[in-house]
């Protein structure tokens, strides 16, 4: 199956090409930038506009076969010089028409800020930077505005509105690759990583919801790389598969948003196949410990992330533990093997371990 790139990737190269044209004073119709893991990959402009002293660049977004609303959307960057005389902030990122603003917590925007996550940010950035390098200016101070064309039709197809992005699409991407996320694809990606595996001769194997909680579980076990298990959204079906290839044991690991819903038994973790419903999260919680009242507050969080987050100021990390606990005692009724849960988050890695 065919990759794609990110909306993220789109803009950063939107953005290169915009500053490029700009401080470099000549047309290009291509342009290459740098992604997280080291690659590089081109892309071609589908416009490039310099007028009144900004430089607006498009790129068409190709989801290769993953079956995205964003697909074919038109990502647009919009490059100016800032009208300062400091230079303390070298490049300010904003969101133009069609990119949703963050208005509810719990998201990894703050409130009030343009959804660009903090990925595609770091790209964006990176790729501006690597332009002015490329045309020998640096040092200017520059706003690029991301864009996308008809994006608040296209929000209309997500779930943006139900987590308070308004106005528009979220410019999102972990790696700057969009991978095919069928069904099919993904089970058959399963079962043939666990062959591998124990083709390798391997009875442990690290099952993981993506690369984050993946590496993070990695630099602690230290396994042989063929132990490596990226099962995505497919919870249940991993944890079955390795019961039918032989495992003895499964090193589960994850984010707390899919931690939570195999503590809730829910086998398939995408919010395609249910969303996580705030009131069932709550309930689980007071059964777990938490007061009626804090747990009927827990339902009006936004996202699971904004739990974790009340969870981790109120000091209950007890209560986080449990759920980890919960979700162990899921995967092992599902693989009927031992089971290790590890929770993991972007920024400190492994968090908990049960």
């Amino acid at each position: 199956m065919r990759s794609g790139f990110t909306t993220g990737a789109c803009a950063a190269a939107a953005a290169k090409a915009a500053t490029v044209v700009l401080l470099g004073r000549r047309e290009i119709d291509r342009v290459e930038i740098p992604f997280p893991n080291g690659d590089r990959h081109g892309f071609d402009l589908h416009s490039c506009v310099l007028q009144d002293g900004q430089v607006t660049v498009s790129v068409i977004k190709d989801a290769g076969d993953d079956p995205d609303v964003t697909n074919g959307a038109e990502i647009i960057a919009i490059v100016e010089q800032q009208e300062t005389d400091s230079a303390d902030v070298l490049i300010i990122l904003a969101g133009g028409p069609g990119v949703g603003k963050v208005t509810k917590p719990g998201l990894p925007v703050p409130v009030g800020e343009p959804a660009i996550n903090p990925v595609p940010r770091t790209m964006i950035r990176a790729a501006v930077i690597e332009a002015m390098e490329e045309t020998g200016i640096r040092n200017i101070p520059l706003v690029v505005t991301i864009c996308v064309t008809d994006g608040e039709l296209l929000a209309e197809k997500t779930l943006n509105s139900r987590l308070g992005i308004l106005g528009g699409l979220s410019i999102l991407g972990t790696t700057g690759i969009v991978r095919p996320v069928s069904a099919k694809a993904w089970t058959d990606t399963i079962d043939a990583s666990m062959k591998v595996a124990r083709a390798a001769g391997l009875i442990e194997v690290i099952v993981s919801t993506g690369r984050t909680s993946e590496a993070a579980v990695q630099r602690l076990l230290n396994l042989p790389e063929e132990a490596q298990v990226m099962m995505g959204d497919y919870l249940a079906y991993a944890l079955k598969s390795a019961k039918r290839h032989g495992f003895s044991k499964i090193y589960l690991s994850g984010m707390w948003a899919k931690v939570l819903k195999c503590a809730l038994g829910i086998p398939q973790t995408h919010v395609r196949h249910g969303a996580l419903e705030m009131e069932q999260a709550a309930d689980l919680l007071h059964e777990l410990g938490l007061d009626r009242q804090t747990a009927d507050a827990m339902a009006t969080a936004n996202t699971a992330r904004e739990i974790f987050l009340r969870l981790k100021d109120a000091g209950r990390d007890d209560l986080i533990r449990a759920v980890c606990t919960r979700a162990r005692e899921y995967a092992v009724k599902r693989s009927g093997l031992e089971v290790e849960v590890f929770l993991v988050t972007t920024e400190a890695g492994v968090v908990e371990h049960v």
